[in-house]
């Protein structure tokens, strides 16, 4: 199908990037003037900011609670922006869909950006959130049953990496990964993915500006070749936690989330693909109002449901 009628009219009415290199205290400020107003944003029974003591330092989190229940099942959610954008505030509704949709307690973490803290600054602040989490499981309510992973965008890049931390380091409570059009495969080759070359231009996240974006992370030491960096380049996946790799028809990075979870299928790991049609780069977070679109947090409730044994799956929507 054609990109989404909603969203192609927003693409087409976007104004013009600023001239000259890229600014990121301007498009930080730009984003957080986005961001809604407290008594505009999806009511929960509680949201709360703490902060989780990680082996990296205190790291702001924010903890979102769907409704009042002895126990939950628990997402550690880390937000998008090419590693030097995102916040948060610039984040909530995500979590709050996320935490509404799943009923699972919902913790978004605040972690270091690039370029002012160098890799892998971001990266050990979500890991040691997930630690912690685990560490603190009975304050948290948590159900010792259910603990996910997930993110959009660079943040299912964390996703991603976190889960082979944990697995290399032998902490065997994550349950589950979401990753929602993650960014896998760093060195952005387009002869590698035909994504790369079909969803160039006029679809929102343009190829082109894939290097420029991400070159606040990169210089800062993140080596694509580093599979922390780029997990698609892990070439052991096997033992890794479940997988839900949601991608959008029309967004260059497609493929590559694509191949991510064939991988995994081929590695043992249970795997689902869902590319949902019509969609751009960034539709869960931006696009969620979309009826079609907001299935994702559905079908997120769904795969951290219990897990059958052996199944496995791809789809379109």
């Amino acid at each position: 199908m054609p990109l989404h009628p909603e969203i192609a009219t927003i693409v087409a009415n976007r104004p013009a990037p600023p001239e000259g290199p890229i600014d990121p205290a301007f498009l930080r400020a730009d984003e957080e003037s986005h961001v809604a107003a407290p008594a505009d944003r999806l009511p929960l029974h509680a949201v709360d900011d703490a902060v989780a003591a990680a082996p990296s330092g205190d790291v702001p989190v924010r903890i979102y609670t769907p409704a009042e229940a002895d126990s939950y099942g628990v997402i550690v959610y880390f937000h998008g922006g090419a590693f030097f954008l995102g916040s948060l505030d610039t984040h909530d509704h995500v979590a709050r869909a996320l935490a509404k949709e799943t009923g699972c307690r919902v913790i978004s973490v605040g972690y270091r950006l690039a370029p002012e803290h160098r890799f892998p600054a971001g990266l050990t602040d979500c890991y040691g959130v997930v630690r912690w989490v685990s560490e603190h499981g009975r304050d948290l309510n948590w159900d010792g049953t259910t603990l996910a992973v997930a993110g959009d965008s660079s943040g299912g890049t964390f996703a991603a990496a976190v889960a082979a931390m944990a697995h290399d380091d032998g902490f065997t409570a994550i349950t589950h990964q979401v990753l929602y059009y993650p960014s896998l495969d760093l060195d952005f080759d387009e002869d590698r993915y035909a994504s790369l070359r079909e969803n160039a231009t006029g679809y929102g996240l343009e190829t082109a500006g894939l290097k420029p974006f991400n070159a606040f992370y990169l210089d800062s030491g993140a080596d694509p070749a580093d599979p922390l960096v780029s997990p698609i380049k892990r070439e052991d996946l096997s033992g890794l936690p479940a997988a839900l790799v949601i991608t959008a028809e029309y967004d260059p990075l497609r493929d590559e989330g694509e191949l991510y979870g064939r991988r995994l299928t081929e590695a043992g790991v249970e795997a689902r693909i869902s590319r949902y049609a019509g969609a751009n780069h960034g539709f869960v977070a931006n696009f969620g109002w979309i009826p079609e679109y907001h299935a994702a947090f559905a079908e997120t409730r769904a795969f951290l449901a219990p897990v059958t044994a052996g199944a496995t799956g791809a789809g379109q929507r």
